[in-house]
């Protein structure tokens, strides 16, 4: 069953993605050659306390620390430690989430490391945020799950790739609905697989988390020795972006980002949901 929310219980969700802004605020100043990714999981911590909210990440299925941080080949779902040290030049997907009284926010995005990145890896993150963009705006009423999957995967294929080649859109992996549990029906693919159908109809009160994953080559990945940490089978670098978004009558609010996602938004012609938090 989907889970659909009333206005009080999105407000709630947005509390705690504001606090999911806060920690991606937070762990992109201290992602910098250096660091170590248990440094970053340490920061999130700390956010986390500030704000009276309890991590959904921590525990889930095991999992031992508070976020999830995956550099260059790694896909999701890194695990912090001391050995993992960001260098110059590195890219790291940041993915966490918050709590606020048994309501979820989940979000991620990929930070650079100091500086002189290759012009690759620079539009690899340009394009998998934009195609998350994409996506979201294809998050109306009347719509079905299928058109947001279809608005991601058609940004990705519609960029040319720099050197030529296509870019690989991660196949075992996508989005999700999100409320009172972090991970919950429907599943949402970051492309169109026919034998899927068209998925549920989109109606005020869902809510989901709409996180592409896209590599420089292909889109297999493989599970490491640790069962958790998934990496490219070819070795390629990939990129990963989230925002958990609710569906209101007036319009998607993008619970995740500080605007409500109203700047981005507006450059698709469409008008955000007011912000519950707002005044």
């Amino acid at each position: 069953m989907v889970q659909i929310k009333t206005p009080e219980q999105i407000a709630k969700m947005r509390e705690a993605g504001l606090v999911v802004a806060a920690i991606h605020a937070a762990t992109r100043e201290a992602a910098v050659p250096g660091a170590t990714t248990r440094d970053l999981d340490e920061v999130a911590r700390k956010v986390l306390e500030e704000h009276g909210a309890k991590s959904n990440f921590l525990g889930y299925g095991g999992f031992p620390a508070t976020i999830c941080t995956s550099a260059n080949e790694v896909v999701v779902h890194g695990i912090p430690d001391e050995k993992t040290v960001l260098k110059d030049g590195d890219i790291i997907s940041i993915d966490c989430g918050a709590v606020v009284d048994g309501w979820h926010g989940d979000a991620a995005f990929t930070a650079f490391v100091g500086s002189g990145h290759a012009p690759e890896l620079i539009e690899l993150s340009r394009v998998t945020e934009e195609s998350m963009w994409a996506g979201i705006a294809a998050m109306k009423v009347g719509n079905r799950l299928v058109d947001i999957s279809r608005a991601i995967e058609t940004y990705i294929r519609r960029q040319p790739k720099p050197g030529g080649g296509k870019y690989g859109i991660v196949e075992d992996y996508g989005g999700h609905g999100i409320g009172t549990e972090m991970h919950m029906d429907p599943h949402l693919l970051n492309y169109v697989e026919r034998k899927r159908g068209k998925g549920p109809k989109l109606v005020p009160g869902l809510c989901l988390a709409i996180e592409p994953m896209v590599s420089l080559g292909t889109p297999r990945t493989e599970v490491l020795e640790d069962d958790w940490t998934v990496v490219t089978t070819d070795g390629t670098w990939s990129s990963h972006w989230e925002h958990s978004v609710a569906l209101t009558a007036e319009g998607p609010l993008v619970l995740t980002a500080p605007d409500g996602g109203r700047a981005k938004l507006a450059e698709y012609g469409i008008t955000a949901a007011p912000d519950p938090l707002a005044g």
